[in-house]
């Protein structure tokens, strides 16, 4: 088995971004699967253009993306990316789209079809934080996991895929009061983990991780 794992280059004034400094921390092989890492663009369309020709070259039979998302305190595995760019701020390539279609051949929505429970739990054993997302926003994070998914309904119909967003590392609040941040060496581990459990379970889990509001 082939995982495929990919991280954001830095963004919105950042020097570095936890998600690509956290995969390239991970072992080159998991559970006896390959483990292949690459940076991706933080630019609307040319982060998924990258990423197909990663997924061309590799052959991957799973892709996790792993993105940034300032200010929350856990490992956050996305169920559902929107058909919706609506950027709040320039990409790196200063592009701002609002309310623009990922693809407008699109369904209005894609759901991640890994293990996203089992994903959260086998996290959580190693007293990490860690919970289902139900957003992924509407920025270059929820673009390339539609964009992933896309492709998937498109292209690759043999393929499992999904996203995780992880928390910013203790380098980034320096000068950010208040503001949640988790080790780099804990978010590998918790990657590492999500990787473990994406690659044991064809199905994922049945139980309670829902959310009220």
């Amino acid at each position: 088995m082939k995982v495929l794992i990919t991280g954001f280059e830095p963004f919105g004034g950042e020097k570095i971004n936890p998600s690509f400094e956290a995969v390239k921390k991970l072992e080159n092989k998991i559970c006896g699967a390959d483990i292949v890492k690459a940076e991706i663009p933080t630019v609307f369309h040319r982060s998924i253009k990258e990423l197909e020709k990663c997924i061309d070259g590799e052959q991957p039979d799973v892709v996790i993306c792993v993105g940034q998302a300032g200010g929350r305190f856990d490992i956050s595995i996305e169920r559902v990316a929107i058909n919706v760019d609506d950027a709040r701020i320039e990409d790196n390539d200063g592009n701002k789209p609002v309310d623009e279609p990922v693809f407008k051949d699109g369904k209005n929505g894609y759901f991640a079809n890994i293990p996203i429970k089992a994903m959260v739990e086998e996290i959580k054993k190693a007293s990490i934080p860690a919970s289902v997302s139900n957003t992924a926003g509407t920025y270059v994070c929820n673009h390339l996991m539609y964009g992933l998914l896309y492709l998937i309904d498109k292209k690759y119909p043999n393929m499992r895929g999904g996203f995780i967003h992880v928390p910013f590392i203790a380098e980034q609040i320096i000068n950010k009061p208040n503001v949640p941040y988790m080790e780099t060496s804990k978010i590998t581990e918790g990657l590492t983990l999500a990787i473990k459990a994406a690659v044991e379970n064809e199905e994922d889990l049945k139980i309670n991780n829902g959310k009220i509001c």
